[in-house]
């Protein structure tokens, strides 16, 4: 199959997580860059990645990369793209677009001029003057860095978050993608217990839940390549059913979640169910005043509340006093905590082994990682 070259698309702090992913689909890497990783692959490689991403945000197919100093040297070379290998005479398809310390800084002159050009290219392709736009959506994006103009075109469609479980929401809901790696970044492995005491709708642990038990987080949803006459549907249906057979049914986990809000635990439930883990997990409405751990070498990964979500500061600082008086307690669990209040560690009482700057959607935060004992072999 013909070599073709792909990025997965993250959030900032989260390229390593989506890079060793990418390496354990058995993928190699190109480049690892800000929000960005390049890796090679064929065809498939488009359905596998969308289904198995976890922490990724989108899975863009790269058409080319070249210097632009003036529009006509962007529509030129953008003429010179393969795009009619990969987009349909009947495609409806759009032009994003972003500009960054470039000669070309305007992006809507630069949305046109790509559209124009690649418009030309499929006229001469299909040798027609008008298109419908009736078909598959394509949606290229042209970024433009430092005058180097990378042209793609998302597979994704929906961004990767959007796993097709989550029904119905809490106030301040965490991004899949984001709970996802923290799962990842913990640690946990499918033989060990995990506590998450502020579940919300339940994303955290659905998420270690769909882990443990090998579920591909894409499996109960389409994504916009799934429709390319490019891309053979025996190529996706091949690639799923590979994934539907990698489901683990014979591992039991112990996956805990509670929250002190009764209608959390109920949306949390569905959600659950949704996603087809809700025997995976026991949830449990639960004030952390009343949070009993009897057992050993657990993981306990939590998105408590903080100042964006609780109107009151005096509110998140006592909460997080009581954090630590409880959690400091379990000598041998691992704790793993995101927040975006600064002063965490000196209200918690403790300082973190490490801490990951990251982005739970526009708020800046940290992942307090506190390790516990190594359990027994």
């Amino acid at each position: 199959m013909k070599e073709i070259e792909l990025i997965a698309t993250s959030t900032f702090g989260l390229e390593s997580v989506v890079k060793s992913e990418i390496k354990n689909l058995g993928f190699d890497i190109i480049s690892v860059d800000n929000g960005k990783v390049v890796f090679k692959g064929d065809i498939s490689s488009i359905p596998k990645a969308n289904l198995w991403l976890r922490s990724a945000d989108r899975v863009l197919l790269k058409i080319g990369e070249f210097k632009a100093l003036s529009f006509e040297e962007l529509f030129e070379k953008t003429k010179k793209l393969p795009w009619d290998e990969w987009i349909s005479e009947d495609g409806k398809f759009t032009v994003e677009g972003k500009s960054v310390k470039s000669k070309l800084f305007s992006i809507s002159d630069c949305q046109a001029i790509v559209k124009k050009s690649v418009v030309e290219k499929l006229k001469s392709k299909y040798d027609t003057e008008w298109f419908k736009e009736t078909g598959p959506e394509y949606t290229i994006q042209v970024s433009i860095l430092k005058d180097i103009a990378t042209l793609t075109i998302d597979t994704s469609g929906a961004g990767l978050h959007k796993r097709g479980y989550r029904i119905k929401n809490t106030e301040a809901p965490i991004k899949e993608t984001l709970a996802a790696a923290m799962v990842m970044l913990s640690f946990w492995d499918k033989n060990r217990i995990l506590l998450d005491p502020f579940c919300g709708s339940g994303t955290i642990p659905i998420e270690a839940a769909l882990i443990g038990k090998n579920i591909a987080p894409g499996l109960n949803r389409d994504f916009a390549s799934e429709y390319w006459p490019c891309i053979d549907k025996d190529i996706w249906k091949k690639e799923r059913v590979k994934a539907l057979k990698s489901i683990d049914q014979d591992t039991e986990l112990n996956i805990y979640a509670s929250d002190i809000d009764s209608n959390a635990i109920e949306i949390a439930k569905n959600n659950a169910y949704e996603a087809g883990v809700d025997d995976c997990i026991n949830f449990e409405i639960k004030d952390i005043l009343k949070l009993n751990v009897n057992k050993d070498y657990g993981v306990l990964i939590c998105n408590p509340p903080y100042g964006e979500r609780l109107s009151n500061i005096d509110k998140v600082i006592e909460l997080y006093k009581i954090l630590g008086k409880k959690f400091n307690k379990l000598d041998t669990w691992s704790k793993y905590i995101l927040t975006s209040y600064e002063k965490f560690e000196k209200i918690y009482g403790k300082d973190s082994d490490k801490k990951r700057k990251l982005y739970n959607g526009r708020i800046k935060v940290d992942f307090y990682q506190y390790y516990g004992l190594k359990p027994p072999r």
